[in-house]
């Protein structure tokens, strides 16, 4: 299975100590160098991409298509959609609107941060995704509705 990344859902997962619930799930994760980059600007994380096997760096050479869409998506979201598609992948790991909204346009599949707890939960990674939304939750530009959150609770089973 082919999956890449965006940067939002590695940092989170990084941020509340679960990056290891990708290498679980996907066992290799494939990020555009633009999102190392991204990714490189807080040291522990540079230093776990560099000691780590799992997360491969591409670079994209679609340049046209990665122009066009930096008219409306962030450099990262551009190349890991560009990306997405030179590797043929099975999925990409996004969680903005607009970058969800572009890749739909191009058929590709996608899963986002609670996507992953919810699949995570599903395979027994992990005994309870409650616990791990209210980490992600006071992360500073992590959002979810009080009415999502309710949902995914009853939708995993740990909230009726």
């Amino acid at each position: 299975m082919i999956i890449v990344s965006d940067t939002t859902a590695i940092t989170n997962l990084f941020q509340i100590g679960q990056i290891d619930i990708l290498r679980q799930l996907y066992e290799q994760v494939i990020i555009p160098l633009s999102v190392k980059n991204e990714l490189d600007v807080i040291p522990s994380q540079k230093v776990f991409l560099e000691r780590t096997d799992w997360i491969k760096v591409e670079q994209v050479s679609n340049q046209s298509l990665k122009n066009e869409l930096l008219e409306t998506l962030d450099v990262g979201e551009a190349k890991a959609i560009v990306l997405t598609i030179e590797k043929n992948a099975d999925c990409l790991i996004i969680d903005e609107k607009m970058g969800r909204e572009v890749a739909k346009s191009y058929n590709i599949s996608i899963i986002g941060m609670l996507g992953i707890l919810i699949e995570a939960k599903k395979q027994n990674i992990v005994f309870s995704i409650k616990p791990l939304l209210g980490d992600l939750i006071e992360i500073p530009r992590f959002r979810i509705s009080p009415s999502l959150y309710k949902r995914i609770l009853i939708q995993v089973g740990e909230l009726e």
